[in-house]
């Protein structure tokens, strides 16, 4: 069946629920509230639009905050202005499970939508590129190693890290501490290559360099491809569908070897996977009536599974069984409890 055909056959399915779902139901408010990650908000963009398109429900209200500003606002408490879903490009955080429940945001389902690889990426007018984790984490953190004590960095270009990288000046456009996508790099990145570096001990070194050398790109990665399209000589941190949407102008670095491609990512080869999220307020399900009409159609296999829509723009499918887990933790309304977490 082409996309056409897809399409049509999925907006019928959809409209049906919907008409049926708004029967008897008194609407407090119809128009869905979404905020959180920015690499998720590609996907969410697509399905809120469609939602819009297919459905008598006007097209919900998303925005780009990052998964930390995004979760925050959620947990705020209960209520007309509070959104009623946050994506995150990283799993939710005990503490922050805690605030949700310490201000009545008591009922919140978690939703695995599939995964992700953070892309380490520069202008295509450059060679290609393999990098290890430790070069990577040389590069971008605050103290590194020298003569057997932690210092602050040195390192001004990738040669001085090593001599068979670029001699280039270290230039890197990234997420701000708010961000998922910075959450999951300090854990995926920094801490995992400290672990190598017997001068940080027994703890993880999470610390990125305020030198200038990594530059606070904000919570729009739209922009960072921007900003690596003029500024050719550096690099841009970011996730894998941003790449997907600009294979002409983009390269990624390979990471220990392994490509940043889907295979990879999928089955956890590519040192820099992560799974995506969104957050369900389910304390809303009755004030807001489509709110799960669209969590239905976001977790369809016309969606998030092989060969779905969402799958043309760069999200990374979970395995079958795994969609099918998330399908039925949606339609139980299954509540997250912080011993999930553990």
């Amino acid at each position: 069946m082409n996309r056409t055909m897809k399409s049509r056959a999925f907006k019928t399915t959809i409209v049906a629920a919907a008409v049926m779902g708004v029967v008897g139901v008194a609407q407090a408010r119809d128009q869905i509230r979404i905020v959180g990650s920015s690499t998720v908000y590609p996907f969410a963009s697509y399905v809120t639009e469609e939602f819009g398109a297919v459905t008598d429900y006007p097209t919900p209200v998303i925005e780009s905050t990052g998964s930390g500003g995004g979760i925050r606002l959620f947990c705020n408490g209960v209520g007309e202005g509070t959104p009623d879903i946050s994506n995150a490009s990283r799993r939710i955080k005990t503490s922050e499970v805690e605030r949700c429940e310490e201000n009545g945001v008591t009922d919140v389902t978690e939703v695995k939508i599939g995964s992700d690889g953070i892309v380490f990426a520069q202008s295509s007018s450059n060679d290609a590129l393999d990098l290890s984790l430790e070069q990577l984490f040389l590069a971008v953190a605050a103290k590194v190693p020298v003569d057997g004590e932690l210092v602050d960095n040195p390192y001004e270009k990738w040669s001085d890290i090593d001599s068979s990288l670029p001699d280039r000046e270290i230039s890197i456009y990234g997420p701000p501490s708010t961000s998922g996508t910075r959450d999951a790099f300090e854990e995926l990145v920094m801490e995992a290559a400290s672990e190598e570096f017997e001068e940080y001990g027994e703890e993880a070194y999470t610390e990125i360099r305020a030198d200038g050398a990594y530059i606070d790109a904000g919570e729009n990665d739209n922009l960072i491809v921007q900003r690596l399209s003029e500024d050719t000589k550096a690099f841009g941190i970011f996730g894998y569908s941003f790449l997907v949407e600009n294979p002409d102008a983009l390269i990624a670095a390979s990471i220990d070897g392994v490509e940043a491609e889907p295979e990879a990512i999928s089955a956890g080869d590519y040192p820099i996977a992560r799974s995506l999220y969104f957050y369900v307020k389910n304390q809303h399900a009755e004030e807001v009536p489509p709110l799960y009409d669209y969590v239905e159609m976001f977790v369809s296999e016309e969606m998030i599974g092989e060969g779905g829509y969402l799958t043309d723009i760069g999200l990374i499918p979970l395995p079958e069984e795994e969609r099918e887990a998330t399908r039925q933790k949606v339609e139980e309304r299954t509540g997250l409890q912080v011993s999930d977490l553990n």
